[in-house]
């Protein structure tokens, strides 16, 4: 199989690994404004079409200082990180921060943002998340309009049906780019390891998006993609963790338990991916219909639309990559996935579909304690008759 390009990914990992820098770097070269944003549906088209840089904000690996006084123990380590960063003065390149949905963890966070920095403009435009409702479409268009005026007036500048447009069709460009990693991945025409992919998603949550195309451009450009013979290696997909990255030492551990992952719906992964904005019409109306569609194609237990279930879509992507099973990766205290999972173990019980659960904290992940725990896992993959299609 064809590797990626040591070169660029070095580049695209030092960004994914250090965030805040690489905002700092940005600012300064282009004198521009950077607007932080947060999981998990915010349209960052919309920040890219006023000037400035969108940049979705990362847990830190810091370990959590400040914080500690901030927020329970209770809150998740992704919200406990904002809250630490936010105290200790490492979000201050932001120029102002906004949101699309949030969790009652993330609320706290943010309200930390506020009592930190209060010169600092927070805005929240709650998405509705009961997709099929009548009055779903018209509520969701609002909340894009306002979050439009809300960045106009902290950005100082005029966004345009044009210059919106032109967002939208780069992002999608950005979008298209990497799920045709992904498929090389998913097809084994290419070796990409479940890190590496993170690096190249992360990465682009952050960077300005031209350069990332750039970046992704060379990096096709230089593989030769073609499909080895079959090994013995146990193919897994990766599910969960919907708000941040897991740590890229839990991924690798997994791939290095006689393993390859093929797939994911992580948030940073597929996920983050999964649906392009319409190009046709109405930018504002397209960026809604985003939203709407995003569901369809990447189910989140935090949304409710009518026939479509996450269990139902990790089993047809099973089926699609050939996984023989499948590693929930599950941030601790994350309530919406502790809620949904137990509907998730059923369904795949039900079919026999291997599955195991980890979870994780900002800090203490124990590697060889996880080691073990795939070991284990992939020992009795290779044991049973295989569950999923091939």
């Amino acid at each position: 199989m064809s590797e990626l390009d040591p070169t660029v990914m070095s580049s695209l990992r030092a960004t994914a690994d250090d965030p805040v820098t690489y905002a700092q770097a940005w600012k300064a070269k282009r004198g521009k404004q950077v607007i932080g944003s947060f999981p998990m549906n915010f349209p960052s088209e919309i920040v890219h079409a006023a000037g400035a840089l969108p940049v979705i904000v990362q847990e830190s690996r810091t370990p959590i200082t400040e914080g500690r006084n901030l927020l329970a123990e209770f809150y998740c380590g992704y919200t406990r990180s904002v809250a630490d960063q936010a105290a200790v003065g490492e979000l201050d390149v932001f120029d102002g921060f906004v949101a699309a949905d949030h969790c009652v963890q993330l609320l706290g966070a943010v309200d930390v943002i506020r009592w930190a920095r209060p010169e600092k403009p927070v805005h929240f435009a709650q998405f509705t998340s009961a997709m099929d409702d009548p009055w779903t479409k018209p509520r969701v268009a609002g909340r894009v309009h306002e979050l439009k005026h809300e960045i106009e007036d902290v950005v100082g500048a005029t966004i345009t049906d044009e210059t919106l447009a032109h967002s939208i069709r780069v992002f999608n460009t950005n979008r298209r780019l990497l799920r045709k990693l992904y498929d090389l991945r998913r097809t084994g025409r290419a070796r990409i390891t479940a890190s590496d992919m993170q690096v190249l998603v992360k990465s682009s949550m952050v960077m300005d998006i031209e350069e990332h195309n750039a970046a992704l451009g060379r990096l096709l450009d230089r593989l030769d993609p073609h499909a080895d013979a079959p090994d013995d290696l146990v193919r897994l997909h990766l599910s969960g963790h919907f708000c941040h990255a897991p740590r890229p030492e839990i991924l690798d551990v997994i791939e290095e338990s006689g393993v390859i992952v093929v797939d994911d719906d992580l948030y940073t992964g597929f996920r983050y991916i999964s649906t392009d904005v319409p190009e046709r019409g109405d930018p504002l109306a397209a960026l809604s219909e985003w939203y709407l569609d995003r569901n369809d194609n990447a189910p989140c237990p935090t949304r409710v639309t009518v026939g479509v279930d996450w269990d139902t879509y990790l089993i047809d992507s099973l089926e699609k990559s050939r996984s023989n099973g499948v590693v929930v990766l599950m941030a601790k205290f994350c309530e919406p996935h502790m809620l949904y999972y137990p509907e998730l173990r059923k369904a795949l019980d039900a079919r026999g579909i291997p599955l195991l659960l980890l979870e994780t904290e900002h800090e203490g992940n124990p590697v060889e304690t996880l080691r073990t725990k795939i070991e284990t896992f992939v020992e009795r993959i290779r044991r049973q008759p295989a569950t999923v299609p091939s």
